[in-house]
């Protein structure tokens, strides 16, 4: 049987608080986690160009780790799946700003490029986690932020083994709109992407 490759993105700035969060589980996955043969892990940080270069390896999915910003409590893990838009049907003078933009290109302009390019992944998951503080200069998770990049691990596990057909049911489920956004960050929000997003929230700690 064909071997699914599955890319794993752990994306933040580590200097930022809680905006390390996906950086920081990707670290442990790197170290701990029991993934299923043809899936990487990788540290991307907050620029969307190592995105694209890894991306043209080939995959059949994506699950982007990255700090959200939804107003749940800090420690609120989201998964979500997202649809990138298609920069062909854009106006062709938005096409060119675009373009134009991609010496600072933030993570979602990483996946509409990727997607321009035919490397984006057939499916896109993001597993965020709500901060407690992801503004101000500092090295480090806060606890809530910790105890969910703990729960992270197996729950990335078990999403790598869904998506290499390992697992017998989904864990994504409901639906919600298109106003959610991951945290800003300097040089631009990484969630200028827009999406429709399937959801599941869990309270780190709690079932």
């Amino acid at each position: 049987m064909h071997m699914r490759k599955i890319l794993i993105a752990g994306m933040g700035n580590l200097l930022r608080c809680d905006d390390g969060f996906g950086v920081v589980v990707a670290r442990w996955l790197a170290a701990r986690a029991a993934l299923p043969a043809g899936a990487r892990v990788v540290e991307v940080g907050i620029g969307g160009i190592h995105l694209v270069q890894e991306l043209m390896d080939g995959y059949g999915a994506l699950v982007i780790v990255d700090a959200v910003e939804r107003g749940s409590p800090p420690g609120t893990l989201h998964l979500l799946e997202a649809q990138v838009p298609d920069l062909a049907t854009w106006p062709e003078r938005q096409r060119q700003d675009f373009l134009a933009d991609m010496h600072y290109t933030t993570p979602a302009k990483a996946l509409i490029l990727a997607r321009a390019l035919g490397v984006l992944p057939p499916q896109v998951l993001i597993l965020g986690c709500q901060p407690a503080e992801a503004d101000a200069l500092g090295i480090g998770l806060s606890e809530p932020v910790e105890r969910a990049a703990a729960e992270s691990v197996g729950r990335i596990e078990r999403i790598v083994r869904q998506l290499a057909g390992e697992a017998r049911r989904h864990e994504v489920s409901g639906y919600v709109g298109a106003g959610d956004r991951p945290v800003e960050h300097r040089g631009g929000p990484r969630g200028d992407a827009h999406a429709r997003i399937r959801e599941e929230d869990r309270r780190a700690g709690q079932t």
